[in-house]
């Protein structure tokens, strides 16, 4: 990846994180991981249906998205 797009790219994934973080989530963890997460545990419906409409873009989007080390500092669960 060339320097222009992985600039763009990691700008896409601090914004990701910092809407995590505003909705209560882990500031070191995406969405896309914590929706995962919720859907794996069986916590969230309308996780459910987001992470379904990203897999017709990205299969298994959520479930490749969840980081495993991260969601400890979570405040609020979804």
């Amino acid at each position: 990846m060339n320097k222009p797009r992985r600039y763009g790219w990691n700008l896409l994934i601090a914004l990701d994180q910092l809407v995590n973080a505003l909705l209560a989530g882990d500031p070191d963890e995406t969405l896309s991981s914590r929706m995962g997460r919720a859907v794996r545990d069986g916590r969230c419906r309308g996780c459910y249906w987001i992470c379904r409409a990203l897999h017709r873009l990205d299969p298994d989007h959520c479930q490749k998205s969840i980081e495993h080390d991260e969601g400890d500092d979570e405040v609020i669960g979804i």
